[in-house]
């Protein structure tokens, strides 16, 4: 139950971060995706059904307060969260390649899949334009800082084990 708040409430710091706080820290006009980065992390840290948890519930709270339909950025970061999971056994703490090397590829997926759902069906077709102005500067916003936030998101998912392991005995 400590685990399931103490997500939510991370998922809901994380909502109100990237929709309030960074827009006065935008770069090139983008802000990281902070929910992304937690879909990521509890991907690998956990597995696959924490990822896919998170990221359902991480994509709603967008789909809510930002989107036109319910539930297209609930599967997108759901299916991201999933797939993060399958690295759940080749992931280590110590290792920061891993994380970083998956946050690029989510945040790449994620984006493209935006581009997909919300642009070309509407007849806006200019990829390079959306990559050159979104993506990247968008991706190497969030990889600077997935280096300082991951670490916090690895102390707390440690300390949640630990407080599970004491709840055991």
């Amino acid at each position: 139950m400590k685990r399931c708040i103490t997500i939510g409430i991370i998922i809901i710091a994380c909502f109100l971060c990237q929709s309030t706080l960074f827009h006065y820290l935008e770069l090139a006009g983008v802000v990281p995706n902070l929910l992304l980065i937690v879909t990521m992390s509890f991907g690998l840290m956990r597995g696959r059904k924490e990822g896919l948890l998170v990221g359902f519930f991480s994509g709603l709270l967008i789909d809510i307060f930002f989107g036109q339909a319910l539930g297209p950025y609930a599967f997108i970061y759901m299916t991201l969260g999933y797939a993060n999971g399958f690295f759940h056994r080749i992931y280590y703490v110590e290792d920061v390649l891993l994380p970083m090397f998956m946050i690029t590829v989510n945040d790449f997926l994620y984006n493209i899949s935006v581009y997909f759902m919300f642009f070309m069906l509407r007849n806006k077709l200019d990829l390079s334009d959306y990559m050159y102005k979104i993506i990247l500067p968008e991706m190497i916003y969030t990889i600077i800082i997935t280096l300082f936030f991951y670490k916090i998101l690895v102390r707390i998912n440690l300390r949640l084990k630990r407080v599970k392991e004491v709840d055991k005995i």
